[in-house]
């Protein structure tokens, strides 16, 4: 079997946004980073020695984003970017930021994979040590029925069944191993929520940066002009109608299951908090940010 060694980006790559819950402006820079240093982010806005390992053990907030705090260092929305490098076969980076939290973008992983992609990735002088899996680890959530299952194999995979109980979606599948182009069957899949979760999320001080170009937005039920009206009100957009397929009007789909995919972008970044890579088979069934840290908590428990 050949040896798969360990890889890091080439140079420095800086994006510039607002965090998705916080609406603040943040600018994030992924640097390069020495073997054996995993994936870490610095806040420097704080100082130089704010610095957080990204591992399920600080895992401090699952409120529809991944949120990770040491002391006084807190990271919010991690997932998108921890995916980016998971994707991309990265083990090496240093993330700094200049706020709290990691900006949103266009709601996918996309803008890292694209900026990463067109200078490839630099493969270091040792190899990979990946976090050994002895055993079938499963966690589950009785009250929604969700689960993530890590299996031992001899290649990694994921597997992602999504079922809201949606007339728009249904029941959506997605699957990603070695053999799927990342970047472009993954990465590119844009975060998504129901429009009558928007009203809610704003008064609990939620999606504070959320807009139309940042969110696929499912529209499960008939709605008013007046709510229409109080969407494009909220997001300080042009008026938005609703398509056909029951989404809004200002997209269109990458895939008839990307909201399905984007899950699974979700799930390969909350599990890469175990630690670094594993061969393992991983399936998520209604999985989510709560079940996903738990699962990769679980895992490095379990090593201990």
């Amino acid at each position: 079997m050949s040896i798969v060694y360990q890889k890091t980006v080439k140079k420095s790559y800086c994006f510039q946004g607002k965090g998705l819950h916080t609406g603040r402006p943040v600018t994030m820079t992924i640097n390069p980073a020495p073997v054996d240093f995993g994936i870490r982010f610095k806040r420097t806005d704080i100082g130089q020695d704010a610095v957080i390992e990204a591992l399920a053990d600080y895992v401090s907030n699952t409120a529809r984003s991944t949120t990770i705090s040491k002391d006084d260092v807190k990271v919010v929305t991690i997932e998108h970017i921890m995916s980016a490098l998971t994707g991309l076969s990265i083990d090496n980076a240093l993330i700094e930021l200049d706020n709290i939290e990691v900006p949103i973008l266009d709601g996918s992983a996309k803008p890292y994979v694209e900026a990463i992609c067109a200078d490839g990735v630099q493969v270091q002088d040792a190899p990979r040590k990946y976090v050994e899996l002895k055993k079938t680890i499963e966690v589950r959530d009785e009250k929604t029925g969700s689960y993530v299952r890590i299996e031992p194999c001899d290649e990694a995979s994921c597997d992602v069944t999504i079922d809201f109980n949606s007339k728009v979606l249904g029941v959506q599948n997605a699957h990603w191993d070695p053999t799927v182009d990342y970047a472009n069957q993954i990465g590119v899949c844009r975060t998504f929520c129901f429009f009558h979760e928007i009203e809610y999320l704003f008064d609990n001080n939620l999606v504070k940066g959320g807009d139309v170009d940042n969110a696929i937005v499912i529209v499960e039920h008939p709605v008013s002009m007046r709510q229409l009206d109080r969407m494009s009100c909220l997001f300080n957009v042009r008026k938005v109608k609703v398509s056909d397929k029951g989404y809004l009007d200002n997209l269109t789909l990458h895939f008839e299951n990307e909201c399905a995919r984007h899950k699974l972008l979700d799930l390969m970044g909350d599990m890469r908090l175990a630690g670094g890579f594993f061969k393992a088979k991983v399936t998520g069934y209604k999985s989510g940010h709560s079940i996903n840290t738990r699962a990769a908590k679980a895992l490095r428990e379990s090593l201990k």
